[in-house]
């Protein structure tokens, strides 16, 4: 994705090139739940905000929740090359505008991904020594279809479908750099913010990191 942002050390603290947190998890399992919460904690992690042809549900609002495009600007994206990963879900096309993600990476800051494990693999691809993902788990097959019902936003064949296709999702878990399991939603949220603050020290994402080390030694 690029070199890592410029940044001059002068001590504390250190010039840091941001990363890119994906939550996967099969609907109701959490991972919008933890998204928010994560967003309302930590003012350095900004949202990758997805556009999608599908319409919006009740209470989204474009451009905070997605973008809501039609499928011929969707394609214009996709050719133009407009898209780090894009994929289709229940009939309908996702991705992720690729000019706000790179430039938020380059100031250092963190851009959190709510996407799927097909949207996953695309950044892998394209850009795996930037990426840390997070699949969320359900405590139990149970349990998720109680939380997909309680939503009340979808009818039942969707409910049926959405519990469907939770098979083939979970089957990519092994694909991720960690799992959490979310029966309790603040022991899950404290999970991810110790993967996020983990994923934060790794050298290689602290390119200001030769530039201290060099000023320290030569205050000795």
């Amino acid at each position: 994705m690029g070199d890592a942002a410029a940044g001059r050390t002068t001590g504390w603290p250190i010039a840091r090139r941001g990363l890119m947190l994906v939550l996967s998890s099969p609907s109701g399992a959490g991972k919008t739940t933890l998204s928010r919460k994560l967003l309302a904690a930590d003012p350095a992690v900004t949202l990758s905000v997805s556009v999608t042809t599908r319409p919006p549900r009740p209470g989204e609002i474009d451009g905070r929740d997605y973008h809501f495009i039609d499928a011929g600007r969707f394609d214009a994206m996709v050719a133009r090359g407009d898209l780090l990963e894009w994929a289709r879900v229940f009939d309908h096309w996702y991705g992720t505008p690729r000019a706000p993600a790179v430039a938020a990476l380059a100031a250092g800051r963190d851009v959190l991904f709510d996407i799927d494990w097909q949207g996953t693999q695309q950044l892998r691809e394209k850009a795996r020594s930037d990426l840390a993902s997070v699949f969320v788990l359900p405590p139990s097959i149970e349990e998720l279809e109680k939380r997909l019902r309680s939503r009340a936003q979808d009818p039942e064949d969707v409910i049926r479908r959405r519990m469907t296709q939770a098979t083939e999702e979970m089957s990519h878990w092994a694909e991720y750099d960690y799992v959490v399991v979310n029966a309790d939603i603040e022991r899950a949220f404290a999970d991810v913010r110790a993967i996020l603050a983990a994923e934060r020290l790794k050298r290689e994402r602290q390119p200001g990191l030769s530039a201290f080390v060099r000023e320290l030694q030569g205050k000795l």
